[in-house]
């Protein structure tokens, strides 16, 4: 063959795979939904796609959390692997920081604690922390026990946190089967894998959850 018929054979083949790669991305959305049917906001919402890979949307590598009104602000924090916390302390009083796996898990791996001073006090300074272990976080204060927060370290390049519709959304995933796996904090026994298909057009999908969350704090 001709090299000039040869390059022509290459372009149109390069031009084959680009065209199947653009065709092959696929955008679903999830909905999460309490026990009685309503959105759920912060469910955290992770997809194992069983196509070809994909390196999925970048997850954030750095995130800070506040303590401010006896509250973690925000209450549920989405984090890659290896990603820096950042805790700042805004109330005028001393905090604690006790992370321990969340649900019942009886591993520590991934514990930490931290010691924060007031707002006001001399010297006062954030702490922060690396993330290594995948898997939801408990956030708790010694000093002050209704105080409730978690981290989730995803290990899946898919992960979002749902908003107060209860949606997650995806785009750009590879066509083919995917495992939905939804995690929220009032759910202590892990939900099973919901399927989902994705294809050409957008797919929608619902994960119910067994509870009832509790009211959010404002």
């Amino acid at each position: 063959m001709r090299p000039a018929r040869l390059a022509l054979h290459g372009a149109l083949a390069l031009a084959a795979l680009l065209a199947a790669g653009l065709a092959a991305a696929a955008d679903l959305e999830v909905t999460v939904v309490d026990r009685e049917g309503r959105p759920v906001q912060d469910a955290v919402v992770q997809l194992r796609a069983t196509g070809a890979p994909a390196a999925g949307a970048a997850l954030p590598l750095a995130a800070t959390i506040l303590q401010e009104r006896l509250q973690f602000v925000p209450q549920v924090t989405l984090v890659a692997r290896g990603a820096r916390l950042t805790f700042v302390n805004r109330d005028g009083f001393d905090h604690h920081v006790r992370a321990a796996p969340a649900g019942l898990a009886a591993s520590t791996a991934g514990s930490f604690e931290l010691r924060l001073d007031a707002a006001d006090a001399p010297g006062a300074r954030p702490a922060t922390i690396t993330v290594d272990q995948a898997g939801p976080l408990a956030l708790s204060c010694h000093l002050h026990g209704s105080m409730r927060g978690h981290v989730v370290v995803a290990d899946s390049p898919w992960a979002a946190k749902t908003g107060a519709d209860g949606k997650a959304r995806f785009e750009g995933l590879p066509n083919g089967a995917v495992q939905v796996l939804t995690w929220h904090a009032d759910q202590l026994l892990p939900l099973p894998p919901t399927a989902a298909t994705t294809g050409a057009a957008p797919v929608q999908a619902t994960v119910q959850l067994q509870v009832v969350p509790r009211r959010r704090r404002i």
